[in-house]
Protein backbone atom coordinates (compact mmCIF):
# COMPACT_ATOMS: atom_id res chain seq x y z
CA UNK A 1 0.00 0.00 0.00
CA UNK A 2 1.16 3.54 -0.69
CA UNK A 3 -0.02 6.82 0.79
CA UNK A 4 -1.69 7.76 -2.48
CA UNK A 5 -4.25 5.02 -2.06
CA UNK A 6 -5.76 6.82 0.93
CA UNK A 7 -5.60 10.38 -0.39
CA UNK A 8 -8.66 12.55 -0.06
CA UNK A 9 -10.07 14.43 -3.03
CA UNK A 10 -9.12 17.73 -1.36
CA UNK A 11 -5.39 17.09 -1.47
CA UNK A 12 -3.08 15.89 -4.18
CA UNK A 13 -0.74 13.07 -3.29
CA UNK A 14 2.84 14.21 -2.75
CA UNK A 15 5.12 13.81 -5.70
CA UNK A 16 7.75 11.11 -5.29
CA UNK A 17 10.80 12.79 -3.79
CA UNK A 18 13.24 10.80 -5.90
CA UNK A 19 13.33 8.06 -8.43
CA UNK A 20 14.45 4.70 -7.02
CA UNK A 21 17.74 4.89 -8.87
CA UNK A 22 18.39 8.34 -7.37
CA UNK A 23 17.82 7.23 -3.78
CA UNK A 24 20.86 5.02 -3.69
CA UNK A 25 23.01 7.85 -4.99
CA UNK A 26 21.52 10.30 -2.52
CA UNK A 27 22.09 8.11 0.51
CA UNK A 28 25.63 7.18 -0.52
CA UNK A 29 26.72 10.82 -0.86
CA UNK A 30 25.08 13.18 1.64
CA UNK A 31 24.26 16.75 0.63
CA UNK A 32 23.97 19.70 2.97
CA UNK A 33 24.30 19.93 6.73
CA UNK A 34 21.30 17.72 7.52
CA UNK A 35 22.46 15.12 5.02
CA UNK A 36 25.77 14.92 6.82
CA UNK A 37 24.00 14.74 10.19
CA UNK A 38 21.99 11.78 8.95
CA UNK A 39 25.01 10.08 7.38
CA UNK A 40 27.28 10.54 10.41
CA UNK A 41 24.53 9.73 12.90
CA UNK A 42 23.66 6.51 11.13
CA UNK A 43 27.33 5.51 11.25
CA UNK A 44 26.96 5.33 15.00
CA UNK A 45 26.20 1.90 16.44
CA UNK A 46 22.71 0.67 17.24
CA UNK A 47 21.30 2.84 20.07
CA UNK A 48 21.53 -0.13 22.46
CA UNK A 49 25.29 -0.39 21.91
CA UNK A 50 25.63 3.40 21.89
CA UNK A 51 24.34 3.56 25.44
CA UNK A 52 26.56 0.65 26.43
CA UNK A 53 29.56 2.61 25.09
CA UNK A 54 28.41 5.80 26.85
CA UNK A 55 28.07 3.82 30.07
CA UNK A 56 31.64 2.62 29.71
CA UNK A 57 32.76 6.21 29.10
CA UNK A 58 31.02 7.31 32.33
CA UNK A 59 32.89 4.62 34.26
CA UNK A 60 36.23 5.77 32.87
CA UNK A 61 35.46 9.46 33.52
CA UNK A 62 34.37 8.65 37.07
CA UNK A 63 37.77 7.05 37.65
CA UNK A 64 39.69 9.92 36.04
CA UNK A 65 37.58 12.57 37.82
CA UNK A 66 38.19 10.88 41.14
CA UNK A 67 41.94 10.79 40.50
CA UNK A 68 41.89 14.48 39.55
CA UNK A 69 39.79 15.36 42.62
CA UNK A 70 37.02 16.98 40.58
CA UNK A 71 34.65 18.64 43.02
CA UNK A 72 32.21 21.54 43.32
CA UNK A 73 30.29 23.14 46.15
CA UNK A 74 26.56 22.49 46.40
CA UNK A 75 25.11 26.04 46.29
CA UNK A 76 22.24 25.14 48.59
CA UNK A 77 23.92 23.15 51.35
CA UNK A 78 27.54 24.18 50.93
CA UNK A 79 28.57 20.52 50.91
CA UNK A 80 31.21 19.36 48.46
CA UNK A 81 29.99 17.50 45.37
CA UNK A 82 32.78 15.13 44.37
CA UNK A 83 33.02 12.89 41.33
CA UNK A 84 32.72 9.31 42.59
CA UNK A 85 34.87 6.48 41.25
CA UNK A 86 32.67 3.61 40.06
CA UNK A 87 35.58 1.36 39.20
CA UNK A 88 36.70 0.69 42.77
CA UNK A 89 35.35 -2.10 44.96
CA UNK A 90 32.36 -0.16 46.28
CA UNK A 91 31.47 1.14 42.84
CA UNK A 92 31.60 -2.26 41.18
CA UNK A 93 29.43 -3.75 43.94
CA UNK A 94 26.90 -0.95 43.38
CA UNK A 95 26.90 -1.56 39.63
CA UNK A 96 26.30 -5.31 39.94
CA UNK A 97 23.66 -5.13 42.65
CA UNK A 98 21.82 -2.28 40.95
CA UNK A 99 21.35 -3.83 37.50
CA UNK A 100 17.85 -5.20 38.13
CA UNK A 101 16.50 -2.26 40.11
CA UNK A 102 17.99 0.25 37.67
CA UNK A 103 15.82 -1.36 35.01
CA UNK A 104 12.66 -2.13 36.95
CA UNK A 105 12.63 1.27 38.67
CA UNK A 106 13.36 3.21 35.47
CA UNK A 107 10.46 5.75 35.53
CA UNK A 108 9.61 5.86 31.80
CA UNK A 109 9.40 2.07 31.58
CA UNK A 110 6.57 1.65 34.08
CA UNK A 111 4.69 4.70 32.82
CA UNK A 112 4.79 3.65 29.18
CA UNK A 113 3.89 0.01 29.80
CA UNK A 114 1.00 1.00 32.08
CA UNK A 115 -0.39 3.49 29.57
CA UNK A 116 0.05 1.05 26.69
CA UNK A 117 -2.12 -1.53 28.46
CA UNK A 118 -5.01 0.91 28.19
CA UNK A 119 -4.07 2.41 24.82
CA UNK A 120 -3.81 -1.07 23.28
CA UNK A 121 -7.44 -1.80 24.18
CA UNK A 122 -8.55 1.46 22.56
CA UNK A 123 -6.34 0.86 19.52
CA UNK A 124 -7.27 -2.72 18.72
CA UNK A 125 -10.94 -2.17 19.52
CA UNK A 126 -10.86 0.42 16.72
CA UNK A 127 -11.49 3.53 18.83
CA UNK A 128 -8.27 5.38 18.00
CA UNK A 129 -8.68 4.65 14.31
CA UNK A 130 -12.23 6.01 14.38
CA UNK A 131 -11.21 9.14 16.32
CA UNK A 132 -8.39 9.96 13.92
CA UNK A 133 -10.57 9.38 10.87
CA UNK A 134 -13.24 11.65 12.37
CA UNK A 135 -10.58 14.24 13.23
CA UNK A 136 -9.19 14.18 9.70
CA UNK A 137 -12.68 14.60 8.27
CA UNK A 138 -13.37 17.59 10.54
CA UNK A 139 -9.93 19.15 10.30
CA UNK A 140 -8.95 18.85 6.66
CA UNK A 141 -5.48 18.53 5.18
CA UNK A 142 -4.63 22.25 5.34
CA UNK A 143 -4.91 22.51 9.11
CA UNK A 144 -3.98 18.97 10.16
CA UNK A 145 -0.32 19.77 10.89
CA UNK A 146 -1.31 22.58 13.26
CA UNK A 147 -3.90 20.42 15.02
CA UNK A 148 -1.43 17.55 15.57
CA UNK A 149 1.22 20.01 16.76
CA UNK A 150 -1.13 21.71 19.21
CA UNK A 151 -2.33 18.34 20.49
CA UNK A 152 1.27 17.31 21.10
CA UNK A 153 2.19 20.54 22.89
CA UNK A 154 -0.90 20.45 25.10
CA UNK A 155 -0.44 16.71 25.64
CA UNK A 156 2.25 17.48 28.21
CA UNK A 157 -0.61 17.42 30.74
CA UNK A 158 -0.38 13.63 30.32
CA UNK A 159 3.29 13.85 31.38
CA UNK A 160 5.52 11.09 30.00
CA UNK A 161 2.53 9.16 28.66
CA UNK A 162 2.03 11.74 25.90
CA UNK A 163 4.64 10.15 23.63
CA UNK A 164 3.08 6.72 23.41
CA UNK A 165 -0.30 8.32 22.67
CA UNK A 166 0.44 11.19 20.30
CA UNK A 167 3.22 9.80 18.07
CA UNK A 168 1.09 6.96 16.61
CA UNK A 169 -1.86 9.35 16.31
CA UNK A 170 0.22 11.77 14.27
CA UNK A 171 1.43 9.00 11.96
CA UNK A 172 -2.09 7.66 11.43
CA UNK A 173 -3.62 11.09 10.82
CA UNK A 174 -1.07 12.03 8.14
CA UNK A 175 -1.32 8.61 6.51
CA UNK A 176 -5.10 9.02 6.36
CA UNK A 177 -4.87 12.01 4.00
CA UNK A 178 -2.20 10.51 1.77
CA UNK A 179 0.80 12.18 3.43
CA UNK A 180 3.86 10.49 4.81
CA UNK A 181 3.22 8.92 8.24
CA UNK A 182 6.87 9.66 9.03
CA UNK A 183 6.15 13.39 8.80
CA UNK A 184 3.14 12.98 11.10
CA UNK A 185 5.15 11.00 13.65
CA UNK A 186 7.94 13.60 13.67
CA UNK A 187 5.48 16.49 14.05
CA UNK A 188 3.87 14.71 17.00
CA UNK A 189 7.22 13.96 18.63
CA UNK A 190 8.73 17.43 18.32
CA UNK A 191 5.49 18.99 19.58
CA UNK A 192 5.23 16.62 22.56
CA UNK A 193 8.89 16.84 23.55
CA UNK A 194 9.97 20.28 22.32
CA UNK A 195 6.78 21.86 23.61
CA UNK A 196 6.79 19.98 26.91
CA UNK A 197 7.20 23.17 28.97
CA UNK A 198 4.23 24.93 27.37
CA UNK A 199 0.58 23.94 27.51
CA UNK A 200 -2.94 25.31 27.32
CA UNK A 201 -3.63 23.84 30.76
CA UNK A 202 -1.80 23.74 34.10
CA UNK A 203 0.19 20.53 34.60
CA UNK A 204 2.52 18.82 37.04
CA UNK A 205 5.60 20.51 35.51
CA UNK A 206 4.35 23.89 36.75
CA UNK A 207 4.09 22.52 40.28
CA UNK A 208 7.51 20.83 40.29
CA UNK A 209 9.44 23.78 38.90
CA UNK A 210 7.71 26.42 41.03
CA UNK A 211 8.48 24.48 44.20
CA UNK A 212 12.18 24.31 43.32
CA UNK A 213 12.19 28.01 42.33
CA UNK A 214 10.61 28.95 45.67
CA UNK A 215 13.31 27.11 47.62
CA UNK A 216 16.02 28.82 45.58
CA UNK A 217 14.45 32.29 45.89
CA UNK A 218 14.21 31.94 49.66
CA UNK A 219 17.99 31.82 49.84
CA UNK A 220 17.77 35.59 49.17
CA UNK A 221 14.24 36.37 50.42
CA UNK A 222 12.84 33.91 53.04
CA UNK A 223 9.26 35.05 52.34
CA UNK A 224 9.36 34.78 48.54
CA UNK A 225 6.97 32.27 46.93
CA UNK A 226 6.82 31.26 43.25
CA UNK A 227 3.31 29.92 42.67
CA UNK A 228 2.49 27.19 40.10
CA UNK A 229 0.66 29.74 37.93
CA UNK A 230 3.67 32.07 37.75
CA UNK A 231 4.32 31.32 34.05
CA UNK A 232 0.75 30.45 33.05
CA UNK A 233 -0.05 33.45 30.81
CA UNK A 234 3.14 33.05 28.84
CA UNK A 235 3.11 29.25 28.43
CA UNK A 236 -0.52 29.28 27.32
CA UNK A 237 0.20 31.69 24.47
CA UNK A 238 3.47 29.84 23.83
CA UNK A 239 1.57 26.61 23.16
CA UNK A 240 -0.10 28.24 20.17
CA UNK A 241 3.13 29.94 19.09
CA UNK A 242 5.07 26.66 19.11
CA UNK A 243 2.31 24.88 17.19
CA UNK A 244 2.54 27.63 14.55
CA UNK A 245 6.35 27.36 14.38
CA UNK A 246 6.18 23.57 14.02
CA UNK A 247 3.55 23.94 11.29
CA UNK A 248 5.62 26.47 9.34
CA UNK A 249 8.83 24.44 9.60
CA UNK A 250 6.94 21.32 8.48
CA UNK A 251 5.13 22.82 5.52
CA UNK A 252 7.87 25.15 4.28
CA UNK A 253 10.89 22.93 4.78
CA UNK A 254 10.72 19.58 6.55
CA UNK A 255 7.91 17.99 4.57
CA UNK A 256 10.07 18.03 1.42
CA UNK A 257 13.23 17.28 3.39
CA UNK A 258 11.77 14.18 5.05
CA UNK A 259 10.61 12.89 1.67
CA UNK A 260 14.22 13.25 0.51
CA UNK A 261 15.59 11.46 3.56
CA UNK A 262 13.13 8.57 3.55
CA UNK A 263 12.92 5.82 0.96
CA UNK A 264 9.13 5.54 0.99
CA UNK A 265 9.25 2.14 -0.65
CA UNK A 266 10.66 0.95 2.67
CA UNK A 267 7.93 2.49 4.87
CA UNK A 268 5.82 -0.06 6.72
CA UNK A 269 2.36 1.33 6.01
CA UNK A 270 0.68 -1.59 7.77
CA UNK A 271 1.80 -0.10 11.10
CA UNK A 272 -0.22 3.06 10.47
CA UNK A 273 -3.10 1.72 8.38
CA UNK A 274 -6.66 1.96 9.63
CA UNK A 275 -8.36 -1.38 10.25
CA UNK A 276 -11.89 -2.45 10.96
CA UNK A 277 -12.98 -4.71 13.80
CA UNK A 278 -11.91 -7.76 11.77
CA UNK A 279 -8.41 -6.40 11.21
CA UNK A 280 -8.96 -5.59 7.53
CA UNK A 281 -7.47 -2.40 6.14
CA UNK A 282 -9.93 0.46 5.69
CA UNK A 283 -9.30 2.68 2.67
CA UNK A 284 -12.59 4.57 2.80
CA UNK A 285 -12.17 7.02 5.70
CA UNK A 286 -15.92 7.61 6.02
CA UNK A 287 -17.20 6.32 9.35
CA UNK A 288 -19.83 3.60 9.16
CA UNK A 289 -23.10 4.13 11.03
CA UNK A 290 -22.09 1.69 13.77
CA UNK A 291 -18.76 3.51 14.20
CA UNK A 292 -20.48 6.88 14.47
CA UNK A 293 -22.85 5.44 17.08
CA UNK A 294 -19.88 3.94 18.92
CA UNK A 295 -18.12 7.32 19.05
CA UNK A 296 -21.22 9.06 20.37
CA UNK A 297 -21.76 6.54 23.16
CA UNK A 298 -18.06 6.51 23.98
CA UNK A 299 -18.08 10.31 24.10
CA UNK A 300 -20.92 10.28 26.63
CA UNK A 301 -19.01 7.76 28.77
CA UNK A 302 -15.91 9.99 28.50
CA UNK A 303 -17.89 12.98 29.80
CA UNK A 304 -19.15 10.95 32.76
CA UNK A 305 -15.62 9.71 33.42
CA UNK A 306 -14.22 13.25 33.37
CA UNK A 307 -16.95 14.38 35.77
CA UNK A 308 -16.00 11.59 38.18
CA UNK A 309 -12.30 12.42 37.77
CA UNK A 310 -12.74 16.11 38.58
CA UNK A 311 -15.13 15.32 41.43
CA UNK A 312 -12.45 13.12 43.01
CA UNK A 313 -10.00 16.00 42.59
CA UNK A 314 -12.08 18.93 43.80
CA UNK A 315 -14.96 17.72 46.02
CA UNK A 316 -13.96 18.34 49.66
CA UNK A 317 -13.23 15.15 51.56
CA UNK A 318 -12.39 13.11 48.46
CA UNK A 319 -10.12 10.20 49.44
CA UNK A 320 -7.96 10.89 46.38
CA UNK A 321 -7.09 14.48 47.20
CA UNK A 322 -3.61 15.33 48.41
CA UNK A 323 -2.72 16.09 51.99
CA UNK A 324 -4.85 18.91 53.33
CA UNK A 325 -7.08 18.78 50.25
CA UNK A 326 -4.28 19.84 47.90
CA UNK A 327 -5.45 19.14 44.35
CA UNK A 328 -2.04 19.14 42.65
CA UNK A 329 -0.71 16.63 45.21
CA UNK A 330 -3.47 14.15 44.40
CA UNK A 331 -2.29 10.78 43.05
CA UNK A 332 -4.67 11.44 40.17
CA UNK A 333 -2.25 14.20 39.16
CA UNK A 334 1.14 12.99 40.39
CA UNK A 335 0.51 9.50 38.95
CA UNK A 336 -1.61 10.59 36.02
CA UNK A 337 -0.52 7.59 33.94
CA UNK A 338 -2.97 5.43 35.93
CA UNK A 339 -6.18 7.42 35.18
CA UNK A 340 -5.02 7.81 31.56
CA UNK A 341 -4.55 4.06 31.16
CA UNK A 342 -7.86 3.37 32.90
CA UNK A 343 -9.60 5.91 30.68
CA UNK A 344 -8.32 4.36 27.46
CA UNK A 345 -9.18 0.89 28.80
CA UNK A 346 -12.76 1.88 29.68
CA UNK A 347 -13.45 3.85 26.49
CA UNK A 348 -11.87 1.21 24.26
CA UNK A 349 -13.98 -1.49 25.88
CA UNK A 350 -17.19 0.51 25.54
CA UNK A 351 -16.49 1.31 21.90
CA UNK A 352 -15.52 -2.28 21.14
CA UNK A 353 -18.74 -3.65 22.65
CA UNK A 354 -20.87 -1.17 20.67
CA UNK A 355 -19.24 -1.80 17.27
CA UNK A 356 -18.69 -5.52 17.84
CA UNK A 357 -14.88 -5.62 17.94
CA UNK A 358 -15.08 -6.87 21.56
CA UNK A 359 -17.21 -9.98 21.73
CA UNK A 360 -15.87 -11.67 24.85
CA UNK A 361 -13.83 -10.76 27.95
CA UNK A 362 -10.91 -12.71 26.49
CA UNK A 363 -10.51 -10.09 23.74
CA UNK A 364 -9.32 -7.44 26.21
CA UNK A 365 -6.14 -9.16 27.49
CA UNK A 366 -5.42 -10.29 23.92
CA UNK A 367 -5.44 -6.63 22.82
CA UNK A 368 -3.07 -5.79 25.69
CA UNK A 369 -0.65 -8.53 24.63
CA UNK A 370 -0.66 -7.27 21.05
CA UNK A 371 0.01 -3.73 22.27
CA UNK A 372 2.93 -4.73 24.48
CA UNK A 373 4.56 -6.63 21.62
CA UNK A 374 5.08 -3.31 19.84
CA UNK A 375 7.09 -2.08 22.85
CA UNK A 376 9.57 -4.96 22.93
CA UNK A 377 12.34 -3.11 21.00
CA UNK A 378 11.95 -0.14 23.34
CA UNK A 379 12.08 -2.39 26.42
CA UNK A 380 15.37 -3.87 25.23
CA UNK A 381 16.81 -0.41 24.56
CA UNK A 382 15.65 0.92 27.93
CA UNK A 383 17.72 -1.73 29.69
CA UNK A 384 20.92 -0.11 28.40
CA UNK A 385 19.56 3.43 28.89
CA UNK A 386 18.60 2.76 32.51
CA UNK A 387 22.06 1.43 33.40
CA UNK A 388 23.82 4.36 31.76
CA UNK A 389 21.66 7.01 33.48
CA UNK A 390 22.06 5.32 36.87
CA UNK A 391 25.84 5.24 36.52
CA UNK A 392 25.87 8.87 35.39
CA UNK A 393 23.92 9.84 38.52
CA UNK A 394 26.04 7.73 40.89
CA UNK A 395 29.25 9.19 39.50
CA UNK A 396 28.11 12.78 40.32
CA UNK A 397 29.39 13.85 36.91
CA UNK A 398 26.06 15.48 36.08
CA UNK A 399 25.93 17.44 39.36
CA UNK A 400 29.54 18.52 38.99
CA UNK A 401 29.08 19.75 35.42
CA UNK A 402 25.83 21.58 36.22
CA UNK A 403 27.25 23.44 39.21
CA UNK A 404 30.43 24.41 37.37
CA UNK A 405 28.40 25.60 34.40
CA UNK A 406 26.18 27.72 36.61
CA UNK A 407 29.23 29.23 38.32
CA UNK A 408 30.56 30.30 34.92
CA UNK A 409 27.29 32.10 34.23
CA UNK A 410 27.52 33.84 37.60
CA UNK A 411 30.91 35.33 36.72
CA UNK A 412 29.56 37.07 33.61
CA UNK A 413 28.65 40.74 33.98
CA UNK A 414 26.30 41.14 31.03
CA UNK A 415 23.27 43.21 29.97
CA UNK A 416 19.95 41.42 30.68
CA UNK A 417 19.26 40.34 27.09
CA UNK A 418 22.76 38.93 26.66
CA UNK A 419 22.56 37.33 30.11
CA UNK A 420 19.23 35.73 29.14
CA UNK A 421 20.74 34.35 25.93
CA UNK A 422 23.83 33.05 27.73
CA UNK A 423 21.70 31.37 30.37
CA UNK A 424 19.52 29.66 27.77
CA UNK A 425 22.58 28.42 25.86
CA UNK A 426 23.94 26.96 29.09
CA UNK A 427 20.63 25.24 29.81
CA UNK A 428 20.59 23.81 26.28
CA UNK A 429 24.11 22.40 26.63
CA UNK A 430 23.44 20.91 30.06
CA UNK A 431 20.16 19.45 28.84
CA UNK A 432 22.13 17.34 26.38
CA UNK A 433 23.60 15.56 29.42
CA UNK A 434 20.88 15.82 32.11
CA UNK A 435 17.55 15.23 30.46
CA UNK A 436 15.32 15.30 33.54
CA UNK A 437 13.93 18.82 33.65
CA UNK A 438 13.19 18.81 37.38
CA UNK A 439 16.56 17.25 38.25
CA UNK A 440 18.48 19.80 36.21
CA UNK A 441 16.51 22.69 37.68
CA UNK A 442 17.05 21.34 41.19
CA UNK A 443 20.78 21.66 40.58
CA UNK A 444 20.77 24.99 38.75
CA UNK A 445 18.06 26.93 40.58
CA UNK A 446 19.95 27.46 43.87
CA UNK A 447 22.70 29.22 41.89
CA UNK A 448 20.97 31.03 39.03
CA UNK A 449 17.77 32.16 40.78
CA UNK A 450 19.61 34.06 43.58
CA UNK A 451 22.13 35.36 41.04
CA UNK A 452 19.38 36.77 38.84
CA UNK A 453 17.60 38.25 41.88
CA UNK A 454 20.75 40.14 42.82
CA UNK A 455 20.75 41.83 39.40
CA UNK A 456 17.02 42.62 39.55
CA UNK A 457 15.54 39.67 37.60
CA UNK A 458 12.60 37.90 39.23
CA UNK A 459 12.62 34.13 39.88
CA UNK A 460 9.56 33.80 37.61
CA UNK A 461 11.53 35.19 34.66
CA UNK A 462 14.52 32.95 35.38
CA UNK A 463 12.27 29.90 35.61
CA UNK A 464 10.66 30.68 32.25
CA UNK A 465 14.04 31.13 30.57
CA UNK A 466 15.03 27.74 31.92
CA UNK A 467 11.85 26.18 30.52
CA UNK A 468 12.60 27.54 27.04
CA UNK A 469 16.14 26.14 26.92
CA UNK A 470 15.21 22.82 28.51
CA UNK A 471 12.16 22.14 26.37
CA UNK A 472 13.50 22.92 22.91
CA UNK A 473 16.57 20.68 23.20
CA UNK A 474 14.67 17.63 24.44
CA UNK A 475 14.22 16.52 20.83
CA UNK A 476 17.91 16.43 19.89
CA UNK A 477 19.58 14.67 22.80
CA UNK A 478 20.06 10.90 22.30
CA UNK A 479 20.54 10.64 26.08
CA UNK A 480 16.83 11.25 26.59
CA UNK A 481 14.80 8.05 27.01
CA UNK A 482 12.03 9.70 24.99
CA UNK A 483 14.36 10.34 22.08
CA UNK A 484 15.00 6.60 22.20
CA UNK A 485 11.25 5.96 22.37
CA UNK A 486 10.66 8.18 19.32
CA UNK A 487 13.38 6.30 17.46
CA UNK A 488 11.69 2.98 18.29
CA UNK A 489 8.43 4.29 16.77
CA UNK A 490 10.30 5.58 13.72
CA UNK A 491 11.92 2.19 13.20
CA UNK A 492 8.47 0.56 13.36
CA UNK A 493 7.36 2.68 10.44
CA UNK A 494 10.69 2.91 8.61
CA UNK A 495 13.04 -0.02 9.14
CA UNK A 496 16.09 1.79 7.74
CA UNK A 497 15.88 4.63 10.27
CA UNK A 498 18.82 5.24 12.55
CA UNK A 499 19.97 7.75 15.13
CA UNK A 500 21.18 10.11 12.42
CA UNK A 501 17.86 9.90 10.59
CA UNK A 502 15.96 11.12 13.62
CA UNK A 503 18.53 13.81 14.45
CA UNK A 504 18.46 15.19 10.92
CA UNK A 505 14.68 15.44 11.17
CA UNK A 506 14.54 17.11 14.60
CA UNK A 507 17.44 19.61 14.52
CA UNK A 508 15.61 22.14 12.27
CA UNK A 509 12.58 22.06 14.58
CA UNK A 510 14.75 22.46 17.68
CA UNK A 511 16.60 25.49 16.31
CA UNK A 512 13.44 27.15 14.98
CA UNK A 513 11.56 26.63 18.24
CA UNK A 514 14.48 27.84 20.35
CA UNK A 515 15.05 31.04 18.36
CA UNK A 516 11.37 31.80 17.80
CA UNK A 517 10.35 31.15 21.40
CA UNK A 518 13.26 33.18 22.82
CA UNK A 519 12.54 36.17 20.57
CA UNK A 520 8.89 35.99 21.59
CA UNK A 521 9.96 35.99 25.24
CA UNK A 522 12.16 39.05 24.70
CA UNK A 523 9.21 40.91 23.15
CA UNK A 524 6.96 39.87 26.05
CA UNK A 525 9.61 40.91 28.59
CA UNK A 526 10.24 44.26 26.86
CA UNK A 527 6.52 45.04 27.01
CA UNK A 528 6.48 44.23 30.73
CA UNK A 529 3.54 41.81 30.48
CA UNK A 530 3.34 39.54 33.56
CA UNK A 531 4.25 35.92 32.88
CA UNK A 532 1.44 34.77 35.13
CA UNK A 533 -1.03 36.05 37.75
CA UNK A 534 0.85 38.04 40.35
CA UNK A 535 4.23 37.25 38.79
CA UNK A 536 6.62 40.24 38.75
CA UNK A 537 9.14 40.75 35.97
CA UNK A 538 11.69 42.37 38.27
CA UNK A 539 13.04 41.85 41.78
CA UNK A 540 12.22 43.70 43.89
CA UNK A 541 8.90 44.29 42.10
CA UNK A 542 8.37 47.88 41.07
Amino acid sequence: MTPQETQTPSEKAPEPAEKPQDKKKHHSRPHGFLGWVEWLGNKLPNPFWLFVILGGLVLVLSWLGSLANWSAEDPQTGDPVEVTNLLNTDGLHQIVTGVVTNYTDFPPLGVIITVMLGVAVAEYAGLISAIVRAMVAKTGPKTLTFVVALAGVTGSVASDAVYVIVIPLGAMAFHAIGRSPIVGAIVAFVASSGGFNSSLVLNITDVLLSGLSTSAAQIVDPDYVVNPLSNYYFVTVSAILLAVIITLVTELFMNKRIHQLVDHDQVNYEEVAFTDEDGNEVKDLTLRDVEGRGLKITGLVALVGLAVYFALLFVPGSPLQGEGGAVMDSPLITDIAVPIALGFFLLGTVYGVVVGSVTSPADIPEFMVRGLKTLLPMMVLFFAVSQFLAWFEWSNLGNFLSIKGSEVLQTWDLPPVVLFAGFIVMVCLLNLMITSGSAQWALMAPVVVPMMMYVGISPEVTQMLYRIGDSTTNIITPMSPYFALALSFLVRYYKKAGLGTLLSMTIPYSMAMLVGWFLFFLAWWALGIPLGPGAPMEYPAN
